[in-house]
Parts: structure tokens; C-alpha cells; sequence
């Protein structure tokens, strides 16, 4: 089966674009990829080498130094994917956003990804139209991350209601997405402290009210479709830890939501388990 993947022209999660390419691929099926203008993508370099998330990376000597870097980075299981996606023919020759067709397709998969780069991706007019044709097809469609807030932002010109509306979903938590950005401003990249930010507030808007988590909820039937681990959860330590990361074999630290042709993760650390419910969904689209 063809699979559609789109990116932005640059800064997406290495971890959640070539690990799901990888799986997927592993499945016999063929990943098509996407850009704005058809031009190769490019992953968040920071992600990739971890070189700039420590406090001392502006000193020349000391930029390859990393503590920090090494904890954030992407994991090698992903860098090593990544180095393997880029051989891809596919992903060689992308596609751009305008001449997709969700016909053309038996599926979308929509990774994340944090930086600046990402916001062409998340503010495609095309794209949202895109994400909208697949789910009144009732093609399966996977988000994970930040690609959870494209599809929350495409709205049906039937309904002129996002296409997650009346669905449950999950997504980037603002407590995730808040650890991330303390931990980088206070004790990393103190000169670029919105990196893992995609959008701030305004002066007279709440913190967090940009944050992934609260701009899918606002885009929702009802904030209470927007599901987090539950605190009784067996392994809640495991899926809210932020260090704990799935793998195939170990789904206990993953935290996916499926509903209907729908299927929506958090963070890179759930990204196998992610890769591996779409697969579901490929196999049985109509549940």
C-alpha cells in the first residue's frame, strides 16, 4: 500500500518521521513523502546531534561537549533510521503539497516536530485540505506529536468543524511540552529559550495557552476527548517519565489513542507502538 507522509521543508522529529518510515517499510508497504515546493526535507539538526542544547554550546571549544544534548537528542535507534531514510528514493524525490490527492493514497501518516521550521507544515492551508479529503474518505490516518495539532487545524468546509471533532485523541501534554521548555531554558539553550516552543503566548494570554495540548482541546467536541495517562495506570511512570521510551517489543511505556480510522501518540517515546497501530488500521480500516 502507498502511504502518504508529509514534512515540512525542515526541523521534523527525526525519531517520529523515520521510525514510522522504517516499520512501515518493514511491512512491505511504500512511504510517499511531501514538501511545500517538492524539495528534499531535512530533520531538526539540534535533535539530531544534541550539539546547542547545552548551556556552553556558544563557546567554539566547548560546542561538541554535550550533557544535556546527549539526554535530548534523538535515541540511535531513530539516528540510525534517519541515516537510512535519507537513501531512500522516496524521500529523494518528495512530492510537494499541492498536487496531493488523498485518492492516491491508502493512508497519512502526520509526524511532529518542535522547531520553527515546523510551522510552514502546521499552517498549510493545502495540507489541511488534504488531512481533511483523508478523513471523509475514512482512510486511516495517524498523528503523533505535533501532527496531532495539523489535523485538530483542518477544518471540514462540510461542517466547518475540525476533522477531530467528536473524536478522542491524545497528543503533545502540556506538562511534556512545559519540561521540555524549562529544562532548556534555565539549564540549556538559554539564548533561544522558546526552542521547544513552536508558538508563545501573548502578554495578556495564560502560559500554555498555545501549547499543543490546549489548542487541540479547544479544537474539540469536548476537552474531556482529549485523553492523558491516568494516575491508576500500571505503568504511569514508564509513559509519563519522559525517559522512558517504547521499543517493538515494549509497548508498556507508550500512550496511544485509537478511535475509529484515527490513531494519535504524544512524543517520540511512543513512536513504535504508534507505527505499529497504524498498521492495525491498515489491516483493518474499517474499525
Amino acid at each position: 500500500m502507498k502511504i502518504l507522509m508529509p514534512l515540512p521543508q525542515g526541523d521534523f522529529d527525526p525519531s517520529e518521521v523515520a521510525m514510522s518510515w522504517s516499520i512501515l517499510r518493514d511491512a512491505g508497504h511504500e512511504i510517499i513523502f511531501a514538501t511545500p515546493a517538492g524539495q528534499i526535507a531535512a530533520a531538526d539538526p539540534i535533535m539530531l546531534s544534541g550539539i546547542g542544547l547545552d548551556f556552553w554550546s556558544r563557546i567554539p571549544i566547548l560546542r561538541h561537549l554535550k550533557l544535556i544534548g546527549l539526554l535530548l537528542r534523538a535515541k540511535p535507534w531513530a539516528r540510525r533510521a534517519y541515516v537510512h531514510l535519507q537513501d531512500d528514493a522516496n524521500f529523494r524525490v518528495p512530492q510537494s503539497y499541492a498536487d496531493l490527492r488523498a485518492a492516491d493514497f491508502a493512508g497519512l501518516i502526520l509526524p511532529g516536530g518542535h522547531a520553527q521550521g515546523m510551522k510552514l507544515y502546521l499552517e498549510s492551508k493545502p495540507l489541511q485540505d488534504l488531512v481533511v479529503e483523508f478523513f471523509e474518505a475514512d482512510k486511516p490516518v495517524g498523528a503523533i506529536c505535533h501532527g496531532v495539532l495539523l489535523a485538530a487545524r483542518s477544518i471540514s468546509p462540510h461542517t466547518g468543524l475540525s476533522v477531530l471533532h467528536g473524536r478522542r485523541t491524545t497528543a503533545l501534554t502540556w506538562q511534556q511540552e512545559r519540561t521540555a521548555w524549562r529544562l532548556n531554558r534555565y539549564a540549556g539553550r538559554f539564548w533561544d529559550p522558546d526552542y521547544y516552543r513552536t508558538y508563545r503566548e501573548g502578554a495578556d494570554e495564560p502560559e500554555g495557552f498555545w501549547s499543543v495540548e490546549a489548542e487541540v482541546k479547544r479544537l474539540l467536541a469536548k476537552p474531556e476527548d482529549f485523553l492523558d495517562v491516568p494516575r491508576d495506570d500500571a505503568h504511569h511512570f514508564a509513559k509519563t517519565s519522559g525517559i522512558v521510551f517504547d521499543s517493538l517489543d515494549n509497548a508498556k511505556p507508550a500512550w496511544i489513542v485509537r478511535d475509529r480510522n484515527y490513531v494519535s501518540a504524544r512524543w517520540p517515546g511512543d513512536v513504535h507502538t504508534f507505527a505499529k497501530t497504524f498498521l492495525q488500521l491498515l489491516a483493518t480500516p474499517d474499525n
